[in-house]
């Protein structure tokens, strides 16, 4: 088993389980604020242990169970433009930027359509619609969507020609705690399906992403007293800029040396 996915499972069983529905009414937040971390398994060990420990300050993190399940194989697929406006958007940092995705709970078989936008405050707002069995992620419902949603929020037209830009798979664990959301995920996989290449993420690493309606947790102070920061990392750009090293991403460079040194 990868290390990082055996520190991942270790962590969800020593937690108290919780239910889907318990996660969304505590920590649903689908307009956060997100920060990313590259942890080394030995650090995430101790933080883990740390967060869902029964004695801690303000109450122990719970881990997400569904059907007796606590860490959840992911299966995502993004889209972009041909000249791959929404990646140079982000390298940017451009105000008005969006992420445009489909999502697979492979344990579950529930799709979504997601588009991802910033908000004025530097937030995230998540904007979801449910896929059917049978219905294609661009078919006319989702276009419809994507082009409400960008006209509401941004008062822009929807591109009218999107591709598959990258598809990445992983195994997550999700940890929360009232109006906090710590989700770490393990055994990254991203494929360009231009090409067919595929780069791995570095298996003694779990990427941690914390979610709150606030600026700095609980759960930032553990990792900042391991010595670690966030780091300018999202998959989508960091698994572009790896897979295609011709893209000026300078703006992520150090990160991706770091998820996938192979491809470095």
């Amino acid at each position: 088993m990868i290390p990082a996915v055996r520190a991942l499972a270790r962590a969800a069983m020593a937690a108290r389980p919780v239910p889907l529905a318990d996660v969304q009414a505590r920590a649903e937040l689908l307009a956060r604020f997100d920060r990313s971390y590259l942890v080394p398994v030995e650090v995430f060990a101790a933080f883990a242990a740390e967060l869902t420990d029964h004695r801690r300050p303000g109450g122990p993190f719970a881990a997400l169970c569904i059907n007796g399940r606590r860490w959840f194989r992911y299966h995502s697929v993004h889209y972009d433009t041909p000249d791959l406006r929404s990646f140079h958007d982000h390298r940017q940092d451009r105000r008005l930027r969006y992420k445009i995705r489909e999502r697979l709970y492979e344990d579950t078989g529930e799709r979504q359509f997601e588009i991802k936008l910033k908000g004025r405050h530097g937030e995230t707002v998540k904007h979801r619609r449910p896929l059917l069995p049978g219905d294609a992620a661009l078919g006319a419902a989702s276009r419809g969507f994507l082009a409400s949603v960008l006209d509401r929020r941004y008062g822009l037209a929807a591109p009218t020609e999107l591709t598959r830009s990258i598809e990445t798979d992983y195994i997550r664990a999700t940890f929360v705690a009232d109006g906090q959301r710590v989700t770490c995920d393990a055994a990254l996989e991203c494929r360009d399906p231009a090409t067919g290449r595929t780069v791995r993420a570095d298996g003694g690493l779990v990427l941690v992403e914390i979610k709150t309606t606030g600026r700095l947790t609980a759960a930032d102070r553990l990792l900042h007293g391991h010595g670690l920061w966030p780091a300018e990392f999202t998959k989508y750009c960091g698994a572009l800029a790896a897979l295609r090293p011709d893209l000026s991403a300078d703006h992520w460079r150090r990160a991706v040396r770091t998820a996938f040194p192979a491809a470095a």
